[in-house]
């Protein structure tokens, strides 16, 4: 056991590396012990006098009070800090104060279980680590109650600060399963992410919202929650062919531009295919696909872009579209899907702006009816669909690796019960909040 007194004058050596172990300003190490829960550090200040609160007049001694809080690990094993308060007590007679105990904000707030220094280790690790609340309990040598109560109210606050949603020039959103339970028991399954894609502003994209539902509604009344300086600020704003959020945002946000996703237009065309795909294979031979029949043989193929095609996967494509008649229609999708993934890579936004009229123009009147569908879609999106070359290629891929960093922390957890929970935690990863303006640093 270490102990020494902490008046500096008397052992300035030893009490300047103790302190300076300790890292809490106005605060010396008194002793140290192995506790239960692992080390024990007992600290105290020296301040001989302090002034009421109430009054300002100098008070009186009163004693002592011992306070434990949670320290974050050191060593590899948890820590306990034992702070021996001063007690004061205020002679004046006018004054409301009678009592009051020394406070200090760096080392833990009023009544906190958790030192701020605790706190910071916590988040830091939830954030960068993508460590669990369960086993960060397990290293602080507590409970997962205990270490939430302490760190969700320091996440709110940064969740609820107005300087994460300001220089949002351009917006993009998408939905996301945050459950795949009962939805009464925990609510809507969909939550629509809004998604910062200033790349001014900011190098990576970061999630500003995640709202229950997968709604115009949902979408609109989150625009409608910002203010009208935040909806003022939005030039351009991605979404996907729902058009309740297309709804949403020409309600919300007249003087935007609304950008249809290139992975979504693209998507929606290898969908139609194998759409295409399934329907033959059910006209021609009268079940599903197999292994070794044609179609279901070349289902993966289909999805690749031509020019990536090596001599192989070609003699299959051909082989295939040749084994039956009606394959043609195979065929004739595969063909109309890769001229509307041609559209994104041509050398020049008049090119492809160009390309995509024509393919808007041409595919509604389609015979194949999977084909038709997908062109009256791109027709009743035109404006956004072709805003893609006029707003130097914005799309969604922002928020789709946003998506990946949520799904893989939701992982990590093995599912949330609370989507409050959920909702601050995955702020915390993929939308980069601050919490040092409110830890006291």
């Amino acid at each position: 056991m270490l102990n020494h007194s902490c008046v500096c004058a008397d052992a300035p050596d030893r009490c300047d590396r103790c302190d300076l172990l300790l890292d809490f300003p106005g605060l010396h190490l008194v002793a140290v012990s192995k506790g239960w829960a692992g080390l024990v550090l007992e600290v105290e200040s020296c301040d001989p006098m302090t002034g009421c609160p109430g009054c300002g007049v100098i008070a009186t001694g009163h004693g002592r009070v011992v306070t434990s809080v949670i320290d974050a690990p050191w060593a590899g094993r948890p820590v306990r800090i034992q702070w021996r308060k001063h007690r004061w007590i205020c002679l004046e007679d006018v004054c409301e104060v009678a009592t009051f105990v020394e406070q200090n904000p760096e080392l833990c707030a009023p009544r906190g279980l958790l030192s701020t220094r605790a706190i910071r280790w916590a988040i830091g690790q939830l954030r960068r680590e993508g460590a669990t609340i369960q086993g960060l309990a397990r290293q602080l040598g507590t409970t997962w109650n205990t270490l939430w109560s302490q760190v969700q109210p320091v996440l709110t606050m940064a969740a609820n600060d107005p300087v994460r949603f300001e220089n949002v020039q351009v917006l993009g959103m998408d939905e996301h399963i945050w459950h795949h339970r009962d939805p009464r028991r925990r609510g809507p399954k969909e939550l629509t992410g809004m998604v910062d894609l200033t790349r001014e502003a900011h190098p990576t994209a970061r999630l500003l919202d995640l709202v229950p539902g997968r709604s115009g509604k949902a979408y609109r009344d989150w625009l409608n929650e910002r203010g009208e300086t935040f909806r003022e600020g939005i030039q351009i704003a991605t979404l996907d062919p729902f058009q309740g959020y297309k709804n949403a945002i020409d309600d919300q946000l007249e003087d935007a531009t609304c950008v249809l996703d290139a992975f979504h237009i693209v998507k929606l065309a290898g969908a139609a295919v194998d759409d295409v795909r399934r329907r033959v294979q059910q006209e021609t031979l009268g079940h599903r696909g197999r292994k070794g029949e044609p179609p279901y043989g070349i289902r993966h193929v289909l999805r690749a872009g031509r020019e990536r095609l090596t001599p192989r996967q070609q003699i299959r494509l051909d082989s295939a579209f040749a084994a039956h008649p009606d394959h043609v229609a195979v065929e004739v999708a595969y063909q109309c899907a890769q001229d509307l993934r041609d559209v994104f890579h041509q050398p020049t936004p008049a090119r492809g702006r160009r390309l995509a009229q024509q393919l808007i123009a041409a595919l509604p009147s389609c015979p194949i009816p999977e084909i038709a569908r997908l062109g009256k879609t791109l027709r009743r999106c035109e404006a956004a669909f072709l805003a893609y070359f006029d707003t130097d290629g914005a799309s969604n891929g922002g928020t789709e690796a946003v998506k990946g960093i949520i799904e893989l922390g939701r992982r990590i957890a093995r599912g949330f019960r609370n989507v409050e929970h959920y909702r601050l935690r995955r702020l915390l990863i993929a939308g980069g909040l601050d919490a040092s303006p409110h830890t006291q640093l």
